[in-house]
């Protein structure tokens, strides 16, 4: 059965459930508390703010995007298949990106990607649906699955953040690499989203910076968001 995180109360019973097959993830509540929902707009947009906001600080992404969507207006697929590559260039976008928006693009309209159906697959099968189409790697599928459409067991397992977190948290020798990642997670299946949620806020308590990916155009939570009750 798939599991979805679309709410506050989806959150707070996916940890409840992730402490009850992990009991490490108790400690780590305690120290950073309960993480914020980081829910983001679906569709073609959606994942079109992930791949502008890779390797950008928060604030240039955003000054990108809303450059991007003032010259595409609306922004969807059909917009950026019609915009040449120099009008996308002036609003920020390097070329490795607008090649990719373009792939992405493309692969909707011709109908080889079909996002609103991502909704009914289990989260490996979503993923692999993404990851079909160039321009969308790994780390870029498991962001949309997580924030934008709430599957409850979307692992990015190429994340840094967290993967440092894992190793602070389960007191690892190293970092785990992303192949390494997929069996430390299994256990918490299908909650593996609810282990990045908290894995995300137990980084930024132990390095003192925000390491959660954030789509551009989203805004960071507030300091009451991050500090809601502990589930039962």
């Amino acid at each position: 059965m798939t599991s979805w995180i679309h709410t506050e109360a989806d959150l707070d019973a996916a940890i409840a459930a992730l402490i009850k097959a992990d009991k490490r993830f108790g400690p780590a509540f305690a120290l950073a508390g309960r993480p914020p929902l980081r829910k983001r707009a679906d569709g073609f947009a959606g994942l079109a703010s992930i791949v502008v906001s890779q390797q950008l600080s928060t604030a240039s992404a955003r000054a990108i995007w809303g450059r991007l969507e003032a010259a595409l207006d609306p922004l969807d697929h059909a917009a950026v298949l019609r915009a040449r590559a120099p009008k996308l260039a002036r609003v920020g976008l390097s070329a490795p990106k607008i090649r990719a928006l373009k792939e992405i693009a493309k692969a909707v309209d011709r109908g080889e990607l079909d996002l609103p159906s991502l909704v009914n697959m289990p989260a490996d099968e979503a993923h692999t649906a993404l990851t079909a189409v160039h321009g969308i790697g790994p780390w870029t599928a498991n962001i949309y699955l997580l924030f934008c459409i709430g599957h409850a067991d979307a692992w990015p397992t190429g994340d840094l953040a967290l993967q440092e977190a894992a190793r602070l948290l389960f007191k690892l020798k190293a970092r785990p690499t992303a192949k390494e990642m997929l069996p430390l997670a299994a256990p918490w299946r299908p909650w593996r989203g609810a282990a990045a949620y908290m894995l995300w806020t137990f980084y930024r308590v132990a390095k003192q910076r925000d390491g959660a990916p954030m789509p551009a155009g989203a805004k960071r939570p507030s300091a009451n968001q991050a500090s809601m009750k502990r589930p039962a």
